[in-house]
């Protein structure tokens, strides 16, 4: 090859060199992820949360709280299903976690019945995220188009999980300043916060709340859980985060805010003078705005810093890197 030649292929071949290194090369997330690798996986996991709903059905709002923890931790990745190992610290043992997420087993047994048709195909950050869908629509809720093609991370935080998840005595800044940091707005968190529709909170989550005698708590709702809190034990005694239908996936959630209803400070606190009472207004009187941008918002939430591509791996046990 002579010199006249030499130069202008060099030059052509770094300019493909360089227009490669700046194309994404992180696979999109998308609805028909499985379609030919694992068509009946969808399937496959629906009827297995279905059944573990039908079993127990507080386990639909564990589920949904579970892929809340889930991707405000390292994005939806499924860290927080890792055990503790010499070189893991578990998020399971994180102060949001510890003896209060719930599902961990039902997630896992998901996953067997998907590895049992498509061995190392599916993610288990993925089967949370459907697990979440498929678990509110079980007990009533909205249903969603799920995308779909995480991979699952091979590290966990506990810090993270210790300072990224809001508490149960939250203020509204640090609410939405939590979800604002997720790329999710204060309309989004106020939707989000609907999934206490369902579920049970322990006694010393809301102790303080109950025997504040505060302006923000309806006197008769305080007496009454008062009787399975007392004020100094029974901290794992639970009360329904909605007295009314605690069960169902409705609206009443936002309902009971209106009346100064709300278990914990973090539910009380969207209602109370301040920039979301509108949405929550909004929310109680349109159960259907509510349910529509509840799907909207865990659509959102579930794409939060996935790892796609090439990037984490698949995991054959849930709780385990491979």
């Amino acid at each position: 090859m002579d010199s006249a030649s030499f130069f202008p292929n060099i030059i052509a071949a770094i300019s493909v060199l360089l227009l490669i290194s700046h194309t994404p090369c992180e696979a999109q997330l998308s609805t028909t992820f499985y379609s030919n690798t694992c068509p009946n996986a969808l399937t496959t996991i629906r009827t297995s949360i279905r059944q573990a709903v039908s079993r127990e059905r507080r386990m639909a709002g564990s589920l949904i709280r579970l892929h809340f923890h889930d991707c405000f931790v390292q994005g939806c990745d499924a860290s927080i299903l890792l055990d503790e190992t010499p070189s893991i610290q578990s998020e399971k043992t994180a102060f949001p976690n510890n003896n209060s997420a719930r599902g961990y087993e039902v997630i896992e047994a998901a996953k067997r019945e998907v590895e049992k048709i498509c061995p190392g195909v599916v993610s288990c950050a993925d089967i949370i995220t459907l697990a979440a869908r498929d678990a509110s629509a079980a007990v009533g809720g909205p249903s969603w188009n799920v995308k779909l093609g995480r991979r699952d991370s091979t590290t966990a935080s506990r810090s993270l999980a210790n300072t990224d998840l809001p508490g149960p005595a939250s203020d509204l800044s640090t609410l939405i300043s939590s979800f604002g940091n997720k790329g999710l707005t204060a309309r989004d968190m106020v939707a989000l916060s609907g999934a206490h529709t369902l579920g049970q909170s322990q006694c010393f989550l809301f102790r303080d709340r109950i025997y504040s005698n505060g302006t923000n708590i309806d006197a008769g709702f305080a007496s009454t859980r008062r009787r399975q809190c007392p004020s100094n034990r029974g901290d794992s005694n639970l009360a329904p985060l909605d007295l009314v239908t605690p069960n169902s996936f409705d609206n009443n959630y936002y309902k009971n805010l209106m009346q100064r209803k709300g278990l914990l400070q973090s539910d009380q606190i969207l209602f109370s003078g301040d920039s979301t009472d509108s949405i929550v207004s909004e929310y109680s009187r349109n159960q259907q705005t509510f349910l529509s941008d509840f799907g909207n918002a865990m659509i959102k939430m579930g794409e939060i810093e996935p790892l796609t591509g090439q990037n984490g791996i698949i995991r054959r046990i849930c709780s385990a890197i491979n």
